[in-house]
């Protein structure tokens, strides 16, 4: 890295032990910042904190009461926040017809409930002129099978984002999403009710559907979680920045 965007400032990342939020607060650690991350792994919570020097709470975003206190400690520990990237997120997959109340609620509690009183606790100790941002999903527009559930979440992020960022322009405070496309992260991996073959068989079919031919790296995504929490974003606030090798666009 040859830039300092992020010098002197207090970054916070809910879900930064692995994929996408991982390699977001190495750069984040590598562009000068005070990373505050969270996990519910305690495992690779450490692995996250040795690799980046940040401090690693562990934390549950499905508990609202519990983003609340890792913001608090966070707070406590690195100073007032100036940055907040809301990353943590399951995936989940199901026809309609298989849809359980129970399956509906374990994905919407972290994906949106969660992710909403995450950034409402953060607000607070928020600088004025600061910066959220969410993690989307290309899925919140693409009609694909078996996945309402997860995009019905992302979609309500999507909203919710957009409302966050008129509320909190009066503070200067930029709110953006970043949805990837199909990326190399854990996520892959923790799909209730796929086996090892299906989801084998989903990355091979995204492969072939994304127009670059491939599936994209955590770190792609992460240069545009930067970017638009620098102040080089500095007149963006409110997009959904598809970050998806062309899946949606093309």
């Amino acid at each position: 890295m040859t830039k300092n965007r992020f010098s002197g400032k207090h970054v916070f990342i809910f879900g930064g032990n692995s994929g996408i939020g991982l390699a977001a607060a190495e750069d984040f650690a590598a562009e000068g910042a005070s990373v505050s991350l969270t996990g519910r792994s305690r495992k690779t919570l450490d692995a996250a904190a040795e690799k980046t020097g940040a401090l690693a709470i562990q934390s549950d975003m499905a508990d609202a009461s519990a983003s609340a206190s890792a913001i608090k400690t966070a707070v406590e520990q690195n100073g007032p926040l100036d940055v907040v990237f809301i990353n943590a997120g399951v995936g989940g997959f199901a026809p309609v017809d298989q849809v359980t109340e129970q399956f509906w609620d374990d994905i919407q509690n972290i994906n949106l409930k969660g992710a909403f009183f995450a950034a409402q606790a953060a607000l607070p100790h928020l600088r004025d002129g600061g910066a959220i941002v969410f993690t989307g999903s290309i899925g919140s527009v693409l009609g694909i099978p078996g996945n309402a559930v997860y995009a019905a979440a992302k979609a309500g992020l999507r909203a919710i984002a957009r409302i966050y960022a008129a509320e909190l322009a009066p503070r200067h405070i930029r709110v953006n999403v970043v949805s990837p496309g199909p990326t190399e992260t854990p996520l892959f991996y923790r799909n209730p009710g796929m086996t090892d073959e299906a989801v084998e068989g989903m990355r091979g079919h995204m492969r072939e559907v994304v127009p670059l031919k491939r599936i994209g790296e955590p770190r792609e995504v992460a240069r545009a979680v930067l970017f638009l929490a620098s102040d080089e974003a500095s007149y963006i606030t409110g997009i959904d920045l598809f970050v998806d090798g062309g899946s949606v666009e093309l």
